[in-house]
């Protein structure tokens, strides 16, 4: 019998890593709880405590977890297929800085609303795609469209996002705008399951309308023309792939903040091993799931009993492994 090789165990793989992930979420904490109490929590069973600690406060923390990293990971993955960019990413696009503008302003239009509402995510999305249309028009010359400018573009467009949030923040109550700077930065800290419900639906939209393109996005790696002689039709793909990216960027944001280095280093890192599109949109779901869910455990336990942003984990974990995938593969 071939023994199996090595690509066709990564999925696998990083389906147990997400499934460790969740156990870490369940059983790490201010209160630790063992593997057997978290199974008997999950079914109503054991101490009162327990199952109300395991499955009201951090089952839907850890189920939220999954879909934001698996959303900024996805995002991340067919933005840098589509632009043929390896440093393409929500944020440095412009995408989550435009999709927080558009949660505030709608937050501050709904008082009665909280980042993490049911239609956030529409208000999410369209400042999402405003920020990058910015992106879009700044790398735009009288020659055409110009990828050497784009993340610089997208630098501009996001310190002009934070000059927005910082000005609408600073008419809000400060108690308030505390705990939205809080979120703003990057938490799973307002997770419920009612929540995450309504994530599931705006993640399963994006990454439904992503999945059929795989082989599309394989045919655009060789350039637009050649593409197109394979019979893609070129313009129709980049743009579903440009809105579901954008949504599922947006919609990450909408009930988690502004979580940076997911959509740029999980897809980066996955390529050194994975060439078909296919598999490494689903490779980057899965990655992008774990490693939220165990950078949310290292911010609620690095300084505990303080909780800090998960943003900033994902940086200082991101930032190095990044640089060396940068200076292996250039």
């Amino acid at each position: 019998m071939r023994p199996l090789a090595p690509h066709r165990l990564l999925l696998p793989a990083l389906a147990a890593l997400v499934v460790l992930g969740v156990l870490a979420e369940l059983a790490i904490g201010s209160v630790a709880v063992s593997p057997g109490a978290v199974a008997s929590a999950l079914f109503g069973e054991g101490p009162p405590e327990i199952v109300t600690i395991v499955r009201e406060l951090r089952l839907p923390r850890a189920l939220l977890g999954v879909l934001v990293g698996g959303a900024l990971a996805l995002s991340g993955a067919s933005l840098q297929a589509l632009l043929q960019n390896p440093l393409a990413d929500p944020y440095l696009l412009g995408v989550s800085g435009g999709a927080a503008c558009g949660t505030l302003v709608a937050t501050l239009l709904s008082p009665g609303s909280a980042p993490g509402g049911l239609l956030l995510p529409v208000a999410s999305f369209l400042g999402a795609l405003a920020g990058v249309s910015l992106v879009g028009l700044a790398a735009t010359s009288p020659q055409g469209f110009d990828r050497g400018r784009l993340l610089l573009s997208g630098v501009v467009v996001n310190a002009f996002a934070s000059a927005i949030l910082l000005f609408l923040l600073s008419f809000g109550d400060p108690g308030k705008t505390r705990g939205f700077v809080f979120w703003m930065l990057g938490s799973l800290s307002g997770a419920t399951l009612p929540g995450v419900k309504a994530l599931a639906v705006w993640v399963a939209l994006g990454a439904l309308a992503l999945l059929p393109l795989s082989r599309a996005l394989d045919a655009l790696t060789l350039g637009d023309d050649a593409a197109a002689t394979l019979g893609i039709p070129v313009e129709r793909v980049k743009v579903v792939a440009f809105l579901s990216a954008s949504l599922l960027a947006a919609s990450a944001v909408a009930y988690a903040g502004i979580i940076g280095f997911v959509g740029l280093l999980v897809p980066q890192t996955l390529r050194l091993v994975v060439r078909s599109h296919r598999s490494l949109l689903l490779a980057s779901f899965l990655l992008g799931a774990g490693l939220l869910c165990f950078s949310d455990v290292l911010a609620r336990r690095l300084f505990a009993p303080q909780e800090i942003s998960i943003g900033a984990v994902t940086a200082l974990l991101g930032a190095p492994v990044f640089l060396f995938l940068l200076r292996r593969t250039s």
